[in-house]
């Protein structure tokens, strides 16, 4: 792990930030508002495939914004950040959330969190240490820091589908094939799923019992678990996960036997682009009167030949089906979700 001054942080970039007031209530239609005295946002995996279109969307709105690096000294990481605009209201901060100390110095100052951090890892070798140790015990320390960070207003996690469905992409065997998920669903956890499934299910059961346990807190939490993120990146880097799976299925590539399966059963993927998710993030973080809600981010589902002709500017045989309703976060977040057509047709 990479040196870390105390608290966690190194400075790249600082600025002075003030707290207004918005209070958890009930949900609203009421647009997020603007304000003349610019607010500091943490952005925990703020450098990552999803993170990078949040920190972009931050800084858009003129945040001030933090975000997380696990080896500051690697600018590669995060130097995609740098050329944004706004980024002199960027700074990047070493963050092991393993540790709570420097997960409590992260925190520190922030009027506004989300938590994009978690490994997205389909090969691996020690499920203990690159998932669950990170996923979970960083959920549980992130969860303890909040206790304590003065003039906090609302806090994003960043979930996934697998926290409603550790089978994904395929139905649970407890629903028909035909089913169409939605929040009011219960969540389904399998336990010969995939590690990496299990563990962001583990890390949103935390979050649960976190609520639960403290009724009465001063800021809101809101949950939004995407499904298949897809789209380009914002970064020259190859090591994300979503961006490989749009090559190997593109290119028809399987490496390891968990994209053999998909191949093999043509499993189909219910699929959401990044700037969609991004854009949901931002309402959740921003909108009023959302505490406690988690919300499903999907629009369309296809199979993995219809993904790979659209990744080659082909069109689907299939028609899109919706398995994933999105219709509350739609509804109280105030998204739309672009056709999976046009995210697939324009990646490169």
């Amino acid at each position: 792990m990479p040196n870390q001054s105390p608290g966690g942080t190194t400075d790249v970039v600082a600025v002075t930030t003030n707290r207004p007031d918005d209070s958890p209530g009930k949900p609203s239609n009421i647009k997020p508002l603007k304000s003349s005295i610019m607010q500091t946002v943490g952005i925990i995996g703020g450098a990552g495939f999803i993170g990078s279109y949040v920190t972009q969307k931050f800084l858009a709105e003129g945040y001030h914004v933090k975000v997380s690096t696990t080896d500051i000294a690697n600018r590669a990481k995060y130097e995609h950040l740098l050329a944004l605009p706004n980024a002199e209201h960027l700074t990047v901060a070493a963050l092991d959330l393993r540790q709570a100390d420097t997960v409590a110095g992260f925190v520190d100052g922030c009027e506004r969190l989300v938590h994009s951090g978690t490994p997205f890892q389909l090969d691996v070798q020690d499920p203990q240490k690159e998932l669950f140790e990170p996923t979970v015990t960083g959920t549980e320390n992130f969860l303890a820091a909040l206790l304590n960070v003065a003039g906090l207003k609302q806090v994003v996690m960043v979930a996934s589908v697998a926290g409603w469905n550790t089978a994904f992409p395929m139905n649970p065997p407890t629903v028909a094939p035909d089913h169409v998920f939605s929040e009011a669903d219960t969540p389904y956890f399998g336990e010969t799923d995939h590690p990496y499934a299990q563990a962001k299910f583990i890390a949103d059961q935390t979050v649960r019992d976190f609520i639960a346990k403290h009724p009465d807190l001063p800021f809101g939490i809101i949950t939004v678990s995407p499904t298949g993120v897809m789209g380009n990146s914002l970064s020259a880097r190859q090591d994300s996960t979503s961006i490989g799976l749009q090559y190997l299925f593109k290119h028809k590539i399987a490496p390891n036997p968990f994209v053999e399966m998909l191949f093999a059963t043509d499993a189909a993927f219910a699929l959401v682009d990044v700037r969609d998710v991004a854009e949901a993030i931002f309402q959740a973080a921003t909108r009023p009167g959302l505490h406690g809600r988690n919300y499903l981010i999907s629009t369309e589902t296809y199979t993995v030949s219809d993904m790979g002709r659209m990744l080659n500017q082909q069109p689907p045989v299939a028609t899109g089906a919706v398995v994933y309703d999105s219709t509350m976060a739609q509804r109280e977040l105030g998204v739309s979700f672009r056709p999976v057509q046009e995210t697939l047709n324009l990646y490169v």
